[in-house]
């Protein structure tokens, strides 16, 4: 059996550790509240955020994985030739529309990271020269880390927030999932186009769940 690649292993680990996050907050709020009739109250807002960086990460590793769901019955009917035609038209606009959602991305988290937007509608024609710096925007209910006294993450503070500390999380963390996660999706879209390309891959789609759960029970009933 294959070991997969490191880069494989992370990303499975990152979304299966966000994932069992998200259960023990829920789980830690639903016990506070029915059993001790009190409440945890960063619970949703933390769950809501993990939520959001497990779809946006899942999102970009189904491309490297060709996970995503789709319908190839068209495709599939046609020569090689015109379909690596097709594929490469649809990688394409694969590709700008991820070029779209990383440059909003980016956009939307620089300057809560005290960083300029791009300039521009559509492509990005340079960076902002003035703008208004949003290092110290927090969020609603998350609290800062502590750990035994201490908050490991009081750097920032004079990086991000001139010196004063944070009561809450600055909202540049949670919000770095987007220009991340449009960024490995964008790389993705380009690193699967490539291969088409090349001819090392035949299109954005591998995944045929149904088919593949009818031949394995095919196969059990087989065994019997």
């Amino acid at each position: 059996m294959l070991k997969k690649p490191l880069s494989d292993r992370i990303e499975e680990f990152a979304t299966a550790a966000i994932l069992g996050v998200m259960t023990l907050v829920t789980f830690a709020n639903v016990i506070a509240r029915y059993v001790f009739d009190s409440g945890i109250l960063w619970a949703l807002e933390v769950t809501v955020f993990l939520f959001g960086w497990l779809v946006l990460l899942g999102a970009a590793y189904a491309v490297k994985t060709r996970s995503h769901l789709g319908v190839d019955v068209l495709t599939n009917a046609l020569a090689p030739a015109p379909r690596r035609i097709v594929a490469l038209i649809a990688v394409t606009f694969c590709v700008f529309y991820a070029f779209l959602l990383f440059k909003g991305a980016w956009d939307y988290w620089a300057n809560f990271a005290n960083l300029p937007a791009t300039d521009g509608r559509w492509f990005p024609l340079g960076f902002e020269e003035k703008f208004r710096e949003k290092g110290w925007y927090e969020t609603e209910d998350t609290p800062m880390p502590e750990l035994f006294g201490i908050r490991p993450l009081d750097w920032m503070q004079d990086v991000f927030n001139e010196g004063e500390r944070y009561e809450k999380i600055p909202r540049l963390i949670p919000y770095f999932i987007l220009p991340l996660a449009t960024g490995l999706l964008l790389i993705r879209f380009v690193t699967a186009g490539v291969a088409i390309w090349r001819d090392r891959m035949n299109g954005l789609i591998a995944s045929h769940e149904v088919e593949d759960a009818v031949e394995e029970a095919a196969e059990k009933l087989k065994d019997r």
